[in-house]
């Protein structure tokens, strides 16, 4: 949950960016808890719906719309602020919702068919063409996003990659939900030439070298070699 601190300000043209503080909710990298091992713990940080139920709870009261909230105000400190934290804080509720695969289909779906819509609109403005430039020749991606979100092998690529298979190789999914997911995939195609080859369930884990985000897995001795 974003708080902000004011903070006196005796210079009147000192800017209301440097004179608040935001606070973003702590979003843990990975789940540990006490008493929990092995696959239980693989388990727990594979698939991020408990996580998310937690956060809900215990960071914004319940509110769904308090944590898009929060999304949408990362998204635009970043975009609009040029800011560093609210891009990290984005990423973080971004990998945090992408990283659920039961929470979608069971206990969340509202939320994440307006999760899909805001990140559809985020990123169909972040991606907007301009129409000309100072020449009066036509334009490409516009400069508000950095060449990094264009690659294939980008974070937001790889995520999307996985939740589209999720979605659309599940036998049973909402209307709603599916005609989002489409949409955004479509919108990834057509603006950014991106390609979905969806994999199975055991190939769409993915893991990149030093990611931050990427889950943790535990490895546990084979009884056999003992």
């Amino acid at each position: 949950m974003v708080k902000v601190s004011e903070e006196e300000n005796p210079l009147e043209e000192r800017s209301l960016l440097h004179s608040r503080r935001y606070y973003y909710t702590s979003i843990p990298r990975v789940i540990k808890q006490k008493g929990i091992h092995g696959q239980e713990l693989t388990s727990l940080n594979i698939d991020k719906t408990q996580l998310l139920e937690s956060l809900l709870i215990k960071d914004y009261g319940g509110s769904e719309y308090v944590l898009l909230g929060e999304l949408q105000f990362a998204f635009f400190a970043f975009l609009m602020g040029q800011s560093l934290e609210g891009f990290l804080q984005w990423k973080a509720l971004v990998n945090l919702l992408f990283g659920c695969i039961e929470a979608p289909f069971r206990t969340r779906t509202q939320l994440f068919t307006k999760f899909i819509k805001v990140i559809y609109y985020q990123l169909k403005f972040g991606l907007e063409k301009d129409h000309t430039d100072t020449s009066g020749a036509a334009t490409g991606v516009s400069a508000l996003l950095d060449d990094s979100w264009l690659s294939a092998d980008s974070f937001l690529h790889h995520l999307c990659k996985e939740f589209f298979s999720l979605m659309l190789d599940a036998s049973s999914v909402d209307g709603h939900l599916l005609s989002w997911t489409r949409k955004l995939k479509e919108l990834l195609e057509n603006n950014l030439g991106w390609e979905f080859q969806l994999n199975s369930a055991v190939d769409g884990i993915y893991f990149e070298e030093d990611d931050e985000f990427a889950p943790v897995v535990e490895m546990l001795d084979d009884p056999s070699c003992n």
